[in-house]
């Protein structure tokens, strides 16, 4: 039987490149981090290969899986980060300390592009997380609508602990589905938090053995694409609005939404 990266591995790739591949079969696109030696570290150009996933995602993709290979899903940024000279071809940390502001601001918004594509509406993204997610690992995990992990894993926040905040979109998510007072605690201390809390708290959807971890994946993406499509859409919308609409709002929010769908299946719609 082949193993799960063999498997994940038989497409021919979209995209590979700076640690991130790219695969496509039918309508589940798999990103998978593809640096299991250093524990799939990013970088900026890790980030760039992540945007650049994104864009490259056909339409026909309803489900996205993001996976990494090795013993941990991501340790996090790069140590060379803190190195005085940084990334070769990259402004180092103090580089940008020392530009302008609106420099500074563009890159770090350069950088969480890699994050926010997860959640667009047309596609529902799933994290398959093993071993270490730690810091920019969390926050990659974070970036996606479902989290499926192993009985292994260890998610911390560990920015604080170095003198930085979570900057690459990690903050909604994580106050949103385990409430300020533990996010903060979580990111303040920087401790880890294991398979059975993060079940218990809401950051895990499902947990399972390493070994099936794949396979619970793939039985997620088929479950996923068992609806309509445009009926997923327009709940995912729905349930991304709730935390910035009122009850009433979210009522007629609602109402409109379900006057679409019966349009369109009763062959009405645009």
């Amino acid at each position: 039987m082949a193993s799960p990266d063999s498997r994940q591995s038989a497409a021919a790739p979209v995209l590979d490149k700076d640690g991130v591949r790219l695969t496509v079969e039918d309508a589940v696109a798999t990103v998978t981090l593809t640096n299991p030696a250093k524990r799939n570290a990013q970088s900026p150009a890790l980030w760039r290969a992540l945007s650049e996933a994104g864009r490259a995602l056909p339409g026909s993709v309803r489900v996205v899986v993001l996976r990494g290979e090795g013993k941990s899903f991501s340790a996090g940024l790069d140590r060379q980060a803190f190195t005085p000279e940084g990334f070769d071809g990259e402004p180092s940390f103090l580089d940008l300390a020392r530009g302008a502001d609106d420099a500074l601001d563009a890159t770090i918004a350069e950088y969480q592009e890699a994050f926010t594509w997860w959640r667009r509406s047309d596609i529902v993204s799933v994290a398959a997380v093993q071993g270490h997610a730690i810091g920019a690992g969390f926050q990659l995990a974070l970036a996606c609508d479902l989290r499926i992990v192993a009985d292994d894993v260890q998610f911390a926040m560990r920015e604080t602990s170095l003198g930085l905040v979570p900057d690459l979109t990690g903050t909604h998510p994580l106050v949103s589905l385990v409430g300020y007072a533990r996010a903060l605690e979580i990111c303040a201390t920087g401790r880890f938090v294991h398979a059975d809390e993060a079940e218990r708290v809401g950051l895990a959807n499902i947990v399972v053995p390493g070994d099936q971890l794949d396979g619970t994946a793939r039985d997620l993406a088929a479950a996923l694409l068992a609806a309509p499509r445009d009926a997923v859409i327009e709940t995912k919308a729905l349930l991304q609005g709730v935390t910035g609409r009122s009850y009433e709002e979210q009522r007629t929010a609602e109402r409109a939404a379900q006057a679409r769908r019966l349009r369109d299946l009763a062959g009405l719609g645009d």
